[in-house]
């Protein structure tokens, strides 16, 4: 189980650095002044429009913070429950989790198109295979 808590935590760390782009775009849309005073003036009725891409980027991060949740609960309950044998099944859909994660995160940033979601089932599948190691 090693290497499945190996890409959870991965997994964690890329949630919590997918912020970063749409938070230096907000920094250069917005101006370090404005950034750092909190919000511009008349927000939220009124905000400097950030790039498509920023906008994609908090939305792939707003993704993986809602989807980390069933990928925790799979992989702790597959280390409590999960047979010797299923070990390797559970550590190798959780590195496929983590990788499609990232390019999930990618396609969407770059919009790239007809990727995005078949990207996102493929993290899903992962979750679901874990979660069915766990109760076999």
């Amino acid at each position: 189980m090693e290497t499945a808590y190996h890409y959870l935590a991965l997994s964690g760390v890329l949630t919590v650095l997918l912020w970063t782009p749409y938070i230096l775009a907000r920094v250069f849309v917005w101006g370090l002044p404005t950034f750092l005073n909190n919000y511009p003036e008349g927000y939220p009725a009124k905000q400097p429009e950030p790039p498509l891409w920023a906008q994609r980027a908090q939305r792939a991060h707003l993704n993986m913070v809602e989807t980390m949740p069933a990928f925790i609960a799979v992989v702790v309950a597959a280390g409590f429950l999960a047979g010797e044998a299923a070990v390797a099944v559970v550590a190798t859909w959780a590195a496929v989790f983590f990788y499609a994660r990232i390019a999930h995160a990618v396609v969407y940033i770059l919009a790239v198109p007809f990727l995005r979601t078949p990207v996102y089932l493929v993290s899903w599948a992962a979750i679901l295979i874990i979660g069915a190691q766990s109760l076999l």
